[in-house]
């Protein structure tokens, strides 16, 4: 009786080692970091080549936690190397809202102030406050990149030309007019294809505006030597179009590095319609909670 109950004590212990083996982290991950071509690479290794950049992109799925804990280490470990050197900015803050942000990081204003009248994402609390906040307290400038909602939505119903009647005030808050619009730029394109037609030419339009404007309000805010950390919705980075080919078209010589966010039900190892995306891919597990 004494060996059976050794041996079922025995089986017992490796079913156990066995099921904790399986949960470990490392054989159940979250997420993981690929390079372009679905190498797996390590934050710190990634690092190395962020800090080399100009510019670096985090193309982000807007409800989703790792993509905006991802947004704040590289904050954090680029203030770390870089120091008041780093310049953030992002697509969830109006151009138009450009004094109170910097009333607000200056502490001329109070907080409520701010949420008041910044038109804040509804999932500010959770996902871009932690980033402001950082700003804040280490001094660090932060961009209002993106166009004025309300002249995006005039380019949608009544396209590029209608921005030409605004006042010299309003476009001042958007790129140069004109811009030079490219519906043959595959990111445009693909968007009418995958839209069905919905929304006619005028959709990938209020896109490019966007893209345009939020290219010249961080060429405006940066400078050889400084390094500008851009959040924005993956879709706005991805494949190196979009915000991206706005740069390039007015200084090709930028060093860009582009990370964007993708999911998967096995992180494990990176699909091939993943690939070439951005630099690097954060690969998220499709089971993520999201923020809202």
């Amino acid at each position: 009786m004494k060996g059976v109950a050794l041996i079922i004590s025995l089986i017992c212990l490796s079913w156990s080692s066995a099921i904790n083996h399986h949960l470990t982290p490392n054989d159940f991950p979250a997420y993981l970091i690929y390079t372009s071509k679905g190498k797996e690479i390590k934050f710190s290794k990634m690092l190395k080549d962020v800090y080399e950049a100009d510019i670096v992109f985090v193309g982000e799925l807007h409800d989703n936690p790792i993509s905006h804990w991802m947004e704040l280490q590289l904050t954090k470990a680029m203030q770390e190397n870089t120091g008041k050197k780093l310049v953030l900015g992002a697509e969830m803050f109006e151009s138009d809202n450009q004094l109170i942000m910097d009333e607000y990081l200056e502490g001329k204003i109070s907080e409520q102030n701010f949420k008041n009248e910044m038109r804040l994402w509804k999932n500010y609390e959770t996902d871009y406050k932690p980033l402001v906040e950082f700003a804040k307290s280490h001094k660090l400038r932060f961009i209002a990149t993106n166009i004025p909602r309300r002249y995006a939505s005039i380019v949608y119903k009544k396209g590029l030309k209608s921005l030409d009647s605004l006042s010299e005030t309003a476009k001042s808050f958007i790129a140069p007019l004109p811009i030079e619009y490219d519906s043959e730029v595959a990111c445009y394109k693909n968007m009418l294809e995958m839209m069905g037609g919905h929304g006619g030419e005028k959709l990938p339009m209020a896109q490019a505006i966007k893209d345009a404007t939020m290219a010249h309000f961080i060429l405006e805010n940066w400078k050889k030597g400084q390094a500008f950390l851009h959040i924005n919705g993956a879709y706005h980075s991805d494949d190196h179009e979009g915000i991206v080919w706005w740069l390039k078209k007015v200084n090709p010589e930028l060093k860009i590095v582009t990370i964007t966010t993708v999911l998967q039900e096995d992180v494990n190892s990176l699909n091939e319609a993943h690939q070439d995306k951005a630099d690097y891919v954060l690969c998220v597990n499709s089971d993520m909670t999201s923020t809202h």
